[in-house]
């Protein structure tokens, strides 16, 4: 038999399922990357603590979202697998023992790691146990104040069943002896206590003789002064439980007939979804685990003892209230580009040239000038915007409503199913509409993710089109702490591009094929996979000419994985900087060899979409608001921009490849689905956030 036509020689079957990473478990590991740095002494202690309550409130939406949705799959009896081949069941299962680990880890890190370091730093939780008389004064008086009326304990009988507890808030299950007020025998309660009041309360230096950064947890408080709470009954025990629940919003949105108030009816029920996870004290006895188990009507593996306050996400408060900028990382003044820095009509800097923003290195004020400008400029006739994250009272917003009230044409696209963003989301349209601006939701059925701006402006007898594309939301605060890209441009090819997309949103009507823009769920995904097999071509002509970078938070599409597998087997070198969800499976002998996924977990979290293909020495530039997954590339509204100006394309293939040098936060993707760090913390010697702060930054 020729050689050549042995099965030896056969090209491997792409599909098979042991070349694919579960989405689930992949999300977990990102989440165990972002606890090492809560563990890395060379972030500051202050951001450490922040990492660990990051880490806590991701697992969170772990737990409402994708648990969630593996409980439903299991209910419905699905046995529908991912490519990775693993069932509902399966992944729920690993799943769980994996999050067990990283919960205990949590804890350890809290308890033997971060609380010994922070009373080094004279930053105290103090326990019951260790307050002094003055702290104990002070706390019962406040407690009596401040916490006592607003609580309403829940004793438990046939006429008090038990209450609906709602989602992550803070409660406790009492054992009871003695009689009640009515003489007769009292067994539990339960006492829920009220999202308004703080979980960490500072001792005031100059009443309890503390030192200025003491702490006591509220729940310390409430448990201190339960026999005040149930008063002439004996407390036993008095234990903090936490459930999660589902918390997707279940919104048919073909059987009605306003999204708007569709979605305000279902807010309501979002805190009593399923239970999915209970958190309890560890030291809570095994009958009262069993009793809430049966209450909440969960198996033990939805179960998690923790040695500490159930609700690690709400450290991160302490950061805000310990004014020690030593224990922070260094403050920075976000850099301006001298294109716009020079001049105060940022239309005439547009004009000149494209203008590309860095964030959070380089301001988000560009955006919010832009936007402002065109509300007061009268050459402006409409402004066009996508919203799908920001805040009601943002800038950005304030200057749409002036727009509009100044008889400008506006039109707003905001994305009301923008998950957990649903009721900001809904009080921003109402303000908007009330102004006079032209709302829409998107398209019913896919979530209207783009992030675009088109200003139309009338030059003399001209109509000019300036439009603002981003990786990222339109959201201030989210543009100090996300990496993400902004160009500003007049090309009238995309300006044009850019009007379609609109019409397409707001009339729902068909347009002709975009030019320069691609986008989904139209284009996109395949000419990704086109722009893949060009590289693949060029490789089997010139290995030396081909070669592609991509950076993206998820990448989870079985086509578009399978194209860069092929691209691996021809020779093309593939570099991933993937932050999170990662299914693609590196290092498969025959398969994916070319092919380095990194994970780079900093000081910011990396957001940008980039995409970058070598095209035989002729490189092309993307910049894109979609991940690659099915959902940005089936069900959503998503735009991908060439970033064609040579010295903003260079500028950004610099920044690719400071990435794939990054040491000191670079994580490996192994072949197994587990993530090796490059170096260890100490012997970094190069970050990429750091050069760009060094490059742009004021």
């Amino acid at each position: 038999m020729d050689e050549n036509n042995s099965p030896l020689m056969s090209e491997p079957d792409l599909k098979q399922s042991d070349y694919y990473i579960n989405r689930e478990l992949s999300l977990i590991e990102f989440n165990r990357r972002v606890l090492a740095q809560a563990e890395d002494e060379t972030v500051p202690l202050l951001e450490r603590l922040r990492y660990l309550a990051i880490s806590s409130s991701n697992l969170d939406e772990f737990f409402e979202v994708r648990v969630s949705g593996l409980k439903q799959k299991i209910e419905l009896g699905s046995t529908q697998t991912g490519p990775d081949n693993m069932s509902a069941n399966e992944t729920l299962r690993e799943a769980g023992l994996r999050a067990q680990a990283l919960v205990a880890e949590q804890y350890r890190v809290l308890g033997e790691v971060l609380l010994p370091q922070c009373e080094q730093e004279k930053i105290r939780f103090i326990r019951r146990s260790e307050w002094s008389d003055a702290q104990a004064t002070w706390l019962r008086n406040y407690f009596k104040s401040e916490i006592q009326p607003m609580l309403s304990p829940m004793g438990l009988d046939p006429a008090h069943p038990f209450p609906r507890i709602v989602n992550k808030g803070l409660n406790f299950i009492i054992s009871l002896t003695g009689k009640d007020a009515f003489g007769r025998n009292s067994r539990l309660a339960v006492l829920q206590a009220p999202r308004s009041l703080p979980r960490l309360i500072q001792l005031p230096a100059e009443e309890t003789g503390s030192g200025p950064s003491d702490f006591v947890f509220l729940s310390s408080i409430i448990h201190a002064h339960a026999d005040s709470i149930f008063y002439g009954m004996d407390v036993n025990g008095f234990y903090q439980f936490r459930v999660t629940r589902n918390s997707e919003l279940f919104v048919d949105e073909e059987e009605i007939v306003d999204l708007k108030l569709a979605i305000q009816g279902e807010l309501a029920t979002r805190h009593f979804g399923d239970v999915v996870r209970l958190e309890v004290a560890h030291n809570c006895p095994v009958e009262l685990v069993e009793y809430l188990k049966g209450q909440f009507r969960i198996d033990s593996g939805d179960v998690y003892q923790v040695d500490g306050p159930v609700n690690l996400s709400r450290i991160q408060d302490l950061y805000d209230m310990i004014p020690r900028p030593e224990l922070k990382f260094p403050l920075f003044t976000p850099g301006i580009p001298k294109q716009v820095a020079s001049k105060s009509d940022i239309f005439e800097a547009i004009d000149k040239q494209d203008i590309l923003l860095h964030h959070p290195f380089e301001s988000f004020l560009p955006v919010i000038d832009f936007v402002r400008q065109a509300s007061e400029d009268p050459k402006v006739l409409a402004i066009r915007q996508t919203l799908y994250r920001t805040g009601p009272d943002s800038a950005v917003v304030g200057a749409l409503v002036k727009a509009a009230q100044s008889g400008k044409e506006v039109t707003v696209v905001i994305e009301l199913m923008a998950r957990f963003d649903e009721e900001a989301n809904v009080v921003l349209a109402t303000r908007l509409q009330e102004a006079g601006v032209h709302v829409v939701y998107g398209v019913v059925g896919y979530k209207t993710h783009a992030k675009m701006i088109l200003v139309v402006r009338r030059d003399g007898k001209k109509i000019n089109y300036y439009t603002h594309l981003g990786t990222g939301n339109y959201h201030p605060r989210t543009s100090r702490i996300y990496t993400d890209y902004g160009l500003f441009t007049a090309d009238k090819v995309i300006g044009a591009d850019v009007h379609l997309v609109f019409n397409q949103l707001t009339s729902l009507g068909k347009i002709p094929k975009l030019n320069k823009i691609l986008h989904s769920p139209f284009t996109l995904h395949k000419a990704m996979l086109e722009k893949i097999e060009r590289e693949i071509a060029n490789a089997r002509a010139d290995k030396k000419s081909a070669r592609i970078i991509l950076k993206m938070n998820s990448l989870t599409d079985p086509s578009l994985i399978q194209a860069l597998y092929r691209a691996s087997m021809a020779g093309v070198k593939v570099d991933l900087i993937v932050r999170g969800m990662c299914r693609l499976r590196p290092g498969i002998v025959g398969v994916s060899e070319n092919i380095r996924v990194l994970s780079v977990i900093g000081r910011f979290l990396e957001h940008a979409r980039i995409f970058y293909f070598e095209n035989g020495g002729d490189p092309e530039v993307y910049g894109a608001s979609a991940d690659w997954m099915e959902r940005n590339m089936f069900s959503r509204v998503e735009v991908c921009f060439p970033l064609e100006l040579k010295s903003i394309r260079n500028r950004v293939i610099k920044d690719l490849n400071s990435y794939l040098q990054e040491s000191c936060q670079a994580w490996e993707l192994q072949n197994d689905g587990s993530y090796r760090r490059l170096s260890e913390p100490n012997g970094c010697k190069f970050s990429a956030q750091g050069v760009l702060l060094a490059q742009l930054a004021g």
